[in-house]
């Protein structure tokens, strides 16, 4: 599940709301009376009495000052939020929830820095955050926590083996909705074992103007990163799906898909390898097609050489429905 941030808007403050949906608050928490006030301004869920949210239906409040209050926040409805308040201790409490209570907790914080902390508690951190503040521009700020190093994989230098012509084939061009840096790209491979960092097409040419948001990143079958520790078929991605923008020092943050486009294409196989792991991709046959240098650089597909490195992530294989699971798995 992606981390995801409701604000609390009460009492009714227009610009609060406006700041939530312009920061891509996942809901806004508002007084009764008040629900269509906030659909007036935009596309964002409510939590109400009248709204999409019910308290005391889908999400309980709760404050915990004890042990008997953290059990009153695990025997919370299952499918239900809890929205936990801690107001002497910050850490402890919510440690002992993550370890009791699996999902459906959501931390109320004042800040983006009690935010960031509630996040990463315990490595796993809390499904969700409630910001209680009346600054808009902290509001803001969370868009950038909620993104940026939504995850951190551990990149390495794979030398690269052979290129391999293998004829006509469909491919996945992805459009996402930003504006990838030079250095980013999505993770893809043939197995979700090993992949390869392939840069987005924001690289200047003769020949094609840029697209900063797109990356061609590979035959149908090919699994591509995406948050949570999860793979995607690249056929399977949609317009509002999402993948993990990888750069060259392995920080990953949440990108939406716009538009994913199949077409039928010349393609060429990749096989690099790690310390003996080998990684393979299957990509189009054509220039404008990178993978990604250590350096952070664009490598054209067609100008590859064994041994030449790039970047690429290895991890044990087996996944089921894109989940990590651990099994005896053999991929090739």
């Amino acid at each position: 599940m992606a981390k995801f941030f409701w604000v609390d808007a009460r009492p009714f403050r227009k610009e609060l709301v406006t700041a939530a949906l312009e920061s891509g608050a996942a809901a806004v928490m508002v007084d009764e009376g008040h629900n269509d006030d906030v659909k007036a301004l935009g596309l964002i869920q409510t939590i109400a009495p009248d709204g999409d949210i019910k308290p005391g239906e889908k999400v309980f409040d709760f404050t915990v000052k004890t042990q008997e209050d953290e059990e009153a926040v695990v025997r919370a409805p299952s499918g239900a939020w809890a929205v936990v308040r801690c107001e002497n201790w910050k850490i402890i409490p919510l440690e002992n929830l993550i370890a009791k209570r699996p999902d459906g907790l959501i931390a109320a914080v004042s800040s983006v820095d009690e935010a960031r902390l509630a996040l990463d508690i315990l490595e796993r951190g809390v499904d969700g955050v409630l910001i209680e503040s009346s600054s808009a521009v902290e509001v803001k700020n969370m868009a950038a926590l909620m993104t940026a190093g939504a995850e951190t994989l551990g990149l390495v230098k794979a030398k690269i083996v052979s290129v391999k012509s293998l004829g006509m084939g469909d491919r996945v061009c992805v459009d996402t909705t930003s504006i990838l840096k030079p250095g980013q790209g999505l993770l893809v491979g043939d197995s979700s074992a090993g992949m390869l960092l392939v840069h987005a097409e924001n690289v200047i040419t003769p020949y094609c103007d840029p697209r900063p948001f797109r990356v061609n990143a590979g035959a149908v079958h090919a699994y591509v990163r995406v948050p949570d520790g999860k793979t995607k078929y690249l056929s399977d991605l949609a317009t509002g799906g999402q993948v993990l923008a990888v750069d060259k020092d392995g920080g990953g943050e949440v990108a939406f898909v716009g538009r994913s486009k199949t077409e039928r294409r010349p393609l060429l196989m990749i096989e690099a390898e790690y310390e003996g792991k080998k990684a393979t991709l299957v990509l189009q046959n054509a220039e404008t097609i990178r993978l990604t240098r250590p350096d952070g650089s664009p490598a054209s597909v067609v100008s590859l050489s064994p041994g030449d490195e790039v970047l690429a992530y290895f991890e044990a294989a087996g996944r089921h429905f894109g989940q990590k699971v651990e099994e005896t798995i053999r991929e090739k």
